[in-house]
């Protein structure tokens, strides 16, 4: 199938089974869905060709081995190829140089492979026929690559090169091609920047950066680029020119500046565009680290150290204040530019041998020289009462912290004593354990970390320590607190329907998964929120309830579990009574016409899982009309069981044409009579083949020729004429009259006005048709059918019309045969296509809202007939299939379908 288009893959399991979607690509396997439900249908809507691919549904329902099938989705398109010149200059050959070669790389990305067509002008190159020319495939390449070799360039190799690719009408997909221009001066690209690699800027500032072609030919297209992340928003781009207004922190990166011209390789050069930035300016103290001290001690050596987040980090300038004055180097201080034993970006003033003198508030002052970006300063007044090592604690009964699931919680670490006081580092003391804003280390100031909305994966101990900035460098001081979460029971099943036959044992189970404190307080068993009166059972077990089931001990069956944080149920529903019908929606033909303006209905069903209850007998029908029931009887089964995936089926009679009706259903067994099931039947004209005497539906009666609308979609086409429009309703869009320009002749189109918005979806369904008494030509399976019509798509805001067609068999099919999108003028115009179905099918045509009102789409005159379409000559409108826009002719119908058949059996 076409990239880009609808994908749909369906089976469907008679029994109940819990279905999943796979795709498996390499060793990583994707889960789509995972339903219960009956019939299970895996939707892609705009595949693109990463989607394609082996898809696997697997249905599984706890009983024997799971069912598991697969379907191949193959994606078929074909890329514009791009054309690239490559060339030799003096490629040596022995003992002479050879003249200049030039190489012609034709790349494309296709399914199926590719075929590869040189010309040289309007003239097929042949190999064969010319010695200057050598056409091969690269080595490591799988078919998506062919080389023309221009061998000794001669005269008439300067010329216009064209590739041209085809799938051969693959699914419709056309060839593309693309040209080359080979000259004498053909050259790859060169480029020269107007700044240096390295651009470094104050915030606020304006940035032009220019990409100068200084050579190649054809002229080279020049493209700007960023990395990491696209270009800046507030970026203009105009020609070679990238302009940058008023920079942030946020737009610095390296931009790359890249130039094409398909001759060599592209020219490419990078800018590094650094924004300055200062921030968080800290400090640390560092006792004489050779005495191993912690405190400040006369005599001893000390370490003032400054740091600040800046970028760039080495063009930050840093300088020292004692009481105000600046500080020179001397004898007993001395500055460091880039102290080696600290993080990088961080400057020191060593104080050797300290003194009494020594004793004063010393200032960093951090800056870059000649920006406008605000310098940054830190105090840090130094004494022998000022400074002391910090001691950190833990409150009493804090060690341990528990919180219910839910609730908030308080983890403390004091500074009891320190001068000057540092902030706490918070952490999970469990390796590669991140906290819960997701960062692995938190700074709290005051030593309280505060956590909402606790849960049990926050559970475990947390790591409280002293910063060793803005304050001593010394050994860390550390703690622990340990996180309790409480929880109540988490147990299996939480709900589990259980059905069984009556007078059979039944074991019930609710096992405890986890629980938080581990030890269980109480465990009861309820019927029908009644206690159930029996011995306590072992806290330490898996609770557990044996008894027979009879007719008066159906009911829920609760297992309370608790601890000490709360209190978990399972649920279980304990019954005999049967499982649900199930309807069957895909009969063909399920209408038969009566005397009297009545029709009669074939009701088809399938019972779920018969062998699970007791001998089901029979089922109560139900057929009502606006609530108020018109037939209720029973259904004898006669001593037949039903089994699993097996159809059964009942006429219902003397409905009124063209009424729709309620129809429920409930199975029946000796002791009880199972839920009742609903659904809508609608009466539609029944068609068996349609005749070459079927005249065409211009939708003039209001039956509108057995139409009828999808129930699953947004919503409805609507039946009018000129007459009945609104007088109100948006001008400059929609037919004035039907097809046949007659006032009183009726469409049916689809009002795009509110409350409808863009991509609603109506879709229009046609009779049912059952091919399956007719017979294809000698030699073919199949009969072809026409399909044809009038669409009127008038208005700037004309959205989509699709034609699918819908081929019913164990699951439907849908397939877009047809497609017109955007304003198509204020006439109508007629459509026509083949189709030949592989069993009944209806038609579908699908209307899509566009942006706006004045979208309105509306058909007339359908018409399906046996036989092929007869082609007319300067049709308005034809035929646009899936992968292509132009109109098909009968030949090329037969090429598309004999290709894709080859297609199918060569794979």
């Amino acid at each position: 199938m076409p990239e880009a288009k609808r994908s749909l893959l369906d089976w469907i399991w008679i029994s109940s089974n819990l279905i999943r979607w796979t795709k498996t690509a390499g060793s990583a396997s994707d889960k789509f869905q995972e339903t219960s439900i009956y019939n299970e249908t895996l939707r892609i809507e705009g595949i693109q060709r990463v989607q394609g691919g082996r898809y696997y549904c697997k249905a599984d329902n706890g009983v024997g081995v799971a069912a598991i099938k697969s379907i191949r989705v193959d994606v078929q398109y074909l890329d514009t190829p791009v054309l690239t010149v490559h060339q030799t200059i003096s490629d040596v050959r022995g003992s002479y140089y050879q003249e200049k070669t030039v190489f012609l790389r034709c790349t494309v990305n296709s399914n199926p492979p590719a075929r590869f067509i040189w010309k040289r002008g309007s003239m097929l190159i042949e190999q064969s026929k010319d010695n200057g020319v050598d056409i091969y495939e690269p080595l490591y390449t799988q078919g998506e690559t062919k080389v023309l070799k221009l061998k000794n360039l001669r005269p008439k190799d300067f010329a216009d090169y064209t590739c041209q690719v085809s799938v051969r009408n693959v699914c419709n997909i056309e060839d593309k091609s693309v040209t080359f221009r080979l000259t004498n001066a053909t050259t790859p690209p060169m480029i020269r920047l107007s700044v240096n690699d390295t651009v470094v800027v104050d915030p606020g500032q304006d940035v032009l950066l220019t990409c100068e072609v200084i050579a190649g030919f054809p002229l080279p297209t020049v493209m700007w680029s960023r990395y990491p992340g696209p270009l800046p928003l507030s970026a203009q781009v105009r020609g070679v020119t990238l302009t940058l207004r008023a920079v942030t922190p946020a737009d610095a990166g390296f931009y790359n500046c890249t130039a094409v011209n398909n001759v060599g390789n592209p020219a490419r050069k990078n800018i590094n565009l650094v924004v300055r930035t200062m921030s968080n300016l800290t400090f640390q103290i560092t006792p004489d680290s050779n005495k191993d001290s912690e405190t400040i001690q006369m005599g001893r050596d000390l370490k003032l150290s400054c740091h600040v987040d800046a970028t760039p980090q080495d063009k930050v300038n840093y300088t020292w204040y004692k009481n105000g004055a600046l500080v020179f180097n001397s004898d007993n201080l001395i500055l460091l530019r880039s102290d080696p034993d600290m993080a990088p970006g961080t400057s020191s003033l060593e104080i050797v041998d300290m003194k009494f003198r020594d004793l004063a508030t010393y200032s960093c002052v951090a800056n870059f020289p000649g920006s406008r970006v605000p310098e940054l300063r830190v105090d840090v007044n130094i004494s022998q009462n000022s400074v002391s090592p910090p001691v950190l604690a833990v409150p009493p009964g804090g060690q341990v912290v528990n919180v219910r699931e839910g609730g908030n919680a308080e983890l403390v670490c004091l500074v009891l004593d320190g001068k000057p006081r540092p902030p706490i580092l918070w952490s999970r003391a469990e390796r590669d354990l991140l906290m819960p804003s997701g960062m692995a280390v938190v700074e709290t100031p005051d030593g309280r970390l505060r956590l909402k909305n606790v849960s049990r994966d926050m559970m475990g101990p947390y790591r409280c320590q002293t910063a060793q900035y803005n304050g001593l460098n010394i050994k860390r001081r550390e703690a622990q607190v340990q996180l309790n979460v409480q929880y109540p029971p988490l147990l299996s099943p939480v709900f589990e329907d259980r059905r069984s036959r009556n007078f059979q044992m039944v074991t019930l189970r609710c096992t405890v998964l986890r629980s938080s404190p581990p030890r269980l307080t109480d465990i009861r068993w309820f019927r029908n929120g009644e206690l159930i009166r029996m011995p306590m059972p072992d806290l330490k077990e898996t609770p557990e309830l044996k008894f027979k089931l009879e007719p008066t001990n159906n009911g829920t069956y609760e297992c309370r579990v608790s601890n000490s944080a709360g209190t978990s149920t399972c649920t279980f529903n304990v019954s005999a009574q049967p499982y649900n019908a199930e309807f069957y929606f895909d009969t063909p033909n399920p209408v038969r016409i009566l005397k009297g303006n009545n029709y009669s209905y074939n009701l088809q069903w399938t019972q779920k899982d018969p062998q699970a209850t007791d001998l089901i007998i029979g089922y109560w029908i139900n057929v009502r009309k606006n609530k108020q029931n018109l037939l209720s009887k029973q259904i004898d089964l006669k001593g037949k069981e039903p089994e699993s995936g097996v159809l059964m089926s009942n006429v219902i009679s003397d409905l009124r044409i063209p009424l729709s009706y309620e129809v429920r259903l409930a199975p029946i067994t000796t002791y009880s009579t199972g839920e009742y099931i609903s659904r809508i039947i609608q009466y539609s004209e029944p068609y068996t083949y349609p005749r070459p005497s079927d005249h065409v539906c211009g939708f003039e009666d209001e039956r509108i020729c057995g139409f009828s609308q999808d129930r699953s979609d947004v919503f409805d086409w609507t039946r009018q004429n000129h007459l009945t429009q609104n007088p109100k309703r948006s001008a400059n869009t929609g037919p004035e009259t039907d097809r046949s320009g007659t006032k009183e002749g009726y469409y049916m189109y689809i009002e795009a006005s509110r409350p409808r918005v863009q991509g609603d979806k109506a879709r229009l369904l046609s009779p049912l048709f059952n091919v399956t008494s007719v017979k294809g030509p000698k030699g073919s399976g199949r009969v072809p059918y026409c399909v044809s019509f009038y669409y009127h798509m008038k208005g700037k805001h004309i959205g989509t019309l699709n034609v699918l067609l819908r081929v019913r068999s164990i699951a439907s099919v849908d397939s877009v045969v047809w497609t017109k999108s955007g304003h198509q003028g204020p006439d109508w115009k007629k459509a026509f296509f083949d189709i030949s179905p592989s069993g009944p099918f209806q038609i579908v045509f699908e209307g899509i809202r566009g942006p706006s009102f004045e979208g309105d789409i509306a058909i007339d005159d359908v018409s399906i007939t046996i036989g092929k379409c007869k082609q007319e000559p300067n049709t308005v409108g034809s035929a646009v299939l899936i992968g292509g826009s132009h109109p098909l002719s009968l030949a090329t119908w037969l090429t598309f379908g004999l290709s894709c058949f080859l297609l199918l059996l060569y794979r």
